[in-house]
């Protein structure tokens, strides 16, 4: 069977636009679910951020999936398919044969057949996680793959750039309400 590349560069054109003009972090990334869903023909799509005290994924952003699945439970980073954490992607084609799922029920009644997973990169540090879920099964090219990787990449640009933009805004806010005798000195 011939694996068929989905991500063409007019895909990766808009995503990549997508992601670079947004200040809005939550805005940007339920976007970036939606096109992805729809370019890619795929059931949904979910992004994670890591949380390093608690050692769970995070949902912060999440399209084409219903609330129970989303809800099924507290996604513990080493055991929803631990490889992302470490930087590789996982490519589950048909979720029947796999021991990979921390909620395999979950996904199979949720009518996931396949899921897709790459880690978020900032500096070659992991700090997320990007999900695609197919509702049939899905033999992804090996193309598709590299354009997710870069993606992920992209992603975490785009995560800390956009907190650290905040954060100077806050910052520049609570400077802008001293009161005019501290201003002077600024």
């Amino acid at each position: 069977m011939v694996k068929e590349d989905k991500i063409t560069i007019d895909i990766f054109k808009v995503v990549a636009k997508a992601v670079a003009e947004s200040d809005n972090l939550p805005i940007m990334l339920n976007h970036l679910a939606q096109l992805l869903v729809a370019a890619l023909e795929i059931k949904g799509c979910s992004i994670f951020v890591l949380d390093l005290e608690r050692e769970e994924l995070e949902t912060i952003a999440s399209f084409g999936l219903s609330t129970a699945y989303q809800r099924k439970g507290t996604i513990r980073a080493e055991q929803s398919l631990g490889c992302t954490l470490r930087g590789e992607p996982v490519i589950i084609r048909d979720v029947r044969g796999s021991d990979m799922l921390q909620y395999p029920d979950a996904a199979r009644q949720e009518g996931i057949a396949a899921i897709v997973s790459m880690p978020i990169f900032f500096l070659h540090e992991v700090i997320g996680a990007l999900r695609l879920y197919h509702h049939e099964v899905w033999d992804i090219s090996d193309q598709d793959v590299d354009s997710l990787l870069i993606l992920g990449e992209n992603i975490g640009m785009a995560m800390m750039f956009t907190r650290l933009l905040n954060s100077f805004q806050g910052v520049k806010r609570a400077v802008e309400d001293l009161p005019p005798e501290l201003n002077r000195w600024m």
